[in-house]
């Protein structure tokens, strides 16, 4: 099996956290983003219309998290999709060498392909083949390639020479691998290999060998990871549809490399390219076939394209939760213990439970009958082993996933409620890192919120919400509000307005007091943000204004 070396930038598709944003009271809550938004009392709330938009804004946000280092758009190929000649390179031969002697080596390598492609006669091969080998080298063993150097030496006009039809697959082989990893480079070197865009889609066709193919393939996925404006060109030279072709092989290895390729090609930030891509003849199909069969690492590249399917196209969303996909997703969530094959699982399933009710039914009861309660055991049970997972990633997808259940509708609440998950997303308010308790506070502010008929006016679920300030969450979110991230402050402050609005017989505001929670909100007295000084102030003048401590001294 070739090992490759992964250069990606993976993109995060998040989810429209829709009920809590609509959510708490007066103070109004779609707790993420700043979009058009209805007024209620001074405070702000999104409006719930804005669901595919904001699928679509985090659909092209490039994930920060430091552990998603492993999976960036680019990959640099390093053992080619054949094997590699190592023995025909001179041994001799510094491949690690940084700085002036690396670029100097570079330089003559570029030099001597460019003496070697006007050589004639029976030799001119074989020097042509050993030039690129040794280009290829310099390209892919080093720590820091030379993309740069080469690019600037002018090798990108010879590797498109190299690249033509008629040229021997061996030196095809090699000039798009040198392609691949020059790809891999900056964003000026990428957009060098320009010229050489329309030879590659080409190979993807059926005049090329599957080798030829499935490199030129990584090339030119590694040229869609660069942004938007590749990617329109590739799309418009065709290659959309000549890569969906190759995914639909049943040879594993093309398959996984067009389905990377594809993902990079359609992940945004228009839904055009994706919504295109479930049209065409065979690749639903294919996505299916893939996620039923496949080995792990092909479900993962397939996973991906899923994800930006149901970020970005509410057309291929609905085919795909017509088809057995959703499923398959749900198999794979309960039975698959590989990392890299769980992060795109579950986001596509939060995708999908993050489009309306009848979609996130159609999940939580994949497989196991018609009604929410009688059916989700797996998914839940899916959920909860990810909560539970030493990954820290694989807790924040699944607190994230179940933040989207949340916000639907009330058995979806409850479900939640009354699932082994509550104790865990408590558990880890208080103990995890901060991303992921802001991922479980935007699941737990959910499940107290409810969206009430005919109304802005949202409505407490008081049973939750009193349960969960008994299990002590309240010091969790209390915590957010002195946080310096904006939204996880905003969050905090919606939380403990429910709160004092909310428990009877006046406990609110004693209990958040008690935990220092004046304090925590009078930090917004003079604060940059207006909304969050709007916020905390009219919080504080509310429950703790003039008369406050009176009424208690009894």
């Amino acid at each position: 099996m070739v090992q490759r070396s992964c250069r990606r930038k993976r993109v995060r598709v998040q989810r429209q956290r829709a009920t809590l944003q609509q959510g708490m009271a007066h103070l109004g809550t779609k707790v993420v983003g700043e979009s058009p938004s209805l007024k209620r009392e001074p405070l702000k709330f999104s409006a719930g219309k804005v669901a595919a938009q904001r699928r679509r804004q985090h659909a092209v946000t490039i994930g920060k998290e430091r552990r998603e280092a492993i999976l960036r758009t680019k990959r640099l190929c390093r053992d080619g999709v054949v094997g590699d000649n190592e023995d025909q390179v001179d041994a001799g031969m510094i491949l690690d060498e940084e700085g002036a002697a690396l670029d100097a080596q570079t330089n003559e390598t570029v030099g001597e392909l460019k003496s070697a492609l006007r050589i004639q006669g029976k030799d001119a091969l074989r020097k042509k083949l050993e030039v690129l080998r040794t280009l290829r080298c310099l390209l892919s063993k080093s720590t820091v390639p030379p993309v740069e150097t080469a690019v600037q030496a002018g090798v990108v006009p010879l590797l498109v020479e190299c690249l033509s039809f008629g040229s021997p697959d061996e030196q095809l082989l090699e000039a798009a691998w040198c392609l691949t990893n020059i790809a891999a480079g900056e964003a000026e070197q990428t957009k060098a290999l320009l010229p050489a865009l329309p030879l590659l889609v080409a190979h993807l066709g059926d005049r090329s060998s599957v080798p030829i193919a499935e490199q030129c393939a990584w090339a030119l996925g590694n040229v869609a990871g660069e942004g938007e404006e590749l990617r329109n060109i590739l799309i418009a030279q065709g290659a959309l549809p000549a890569l969906a072709r190759m995914m639909l092989s049943d040879n594993g290895s093309m398959a996984r490399t067009a389905a990377w390729a594809l993902s990079n090609l359609i992940k945004g930030p228009h839904p055009w390219a994706a919504t295109e891509l479930i049209k065409i003849n065979g690749a639903l199909d294919a996505i299916i076939r893939h996620m039923k069969k496949a080995d792990d690492e092909l479900a993962t590249e397939v996973a991906w394209v899923v994800v930006y399917l149901t970020a970005l196209s509410n057309s291929a969303t609905s085919l795909l939760v017509n088809s057995d996909l959703v499923q398959l997703l749900v198999g794979r969530l309960a039975a698959s213990e590989c990392l890299q094959l769980l992060i795109p699982v579950l986001r596509s399933i939060g995708n999908l439970v993050a489009c309306d009710s009848h979609v996130a039914d159609e999940v939580l009861a994949a497989g196991y009958g018609t009604t929410v309660l009688n059916a989700s055991d797996n998914v839940m049970g899916a959920l909860v082993k990810c909560l539970s997972s030493d990954h820290r990633v694989l807790k924040k997808e699944a607190a994230w996933v179940l933040s989207n259940i949340a916000a639907g509708s009330l058995a979806h609440k409850q479900l939640i409620y009354f699932s082994d998950a509550l104790p865990l997303l408590l558990h880890l308010l208080s103990t995890a890192p901060f991303d992921i308790r802001k991922e479980v506070a935007y699941a737990l502010g959910n499940v107290c919120v409810v969206q009430s008929e005919g109304s802005h006016q949202p409505n407490l679920i008081l049973d939750h919400l009193v349960s969960l300030v008994d299990r002590g969450c309240l010091p969790g979110f209390i915590s957010l509000v002195r946080s310096p991230d904006l939204e996880a402050a905003r969050l905090g402050l919606q939380f403990l307005e429910m709160v004092m609005r909310g428990l009877p017989n006046g406990r609110g505001p004693k209990l958040v007091e008690r935990e220092d929670g004046i304090d925590a909100m009078e930090r917004f007295q003079f604060h940059e943000n207006e909304h969050l000084r709007s916020m905390a102030n009219e919080l504080v003048d509310k429950y703790f204004g003039e008369d406050h401590g009176h009424l208690d001294e009894d």
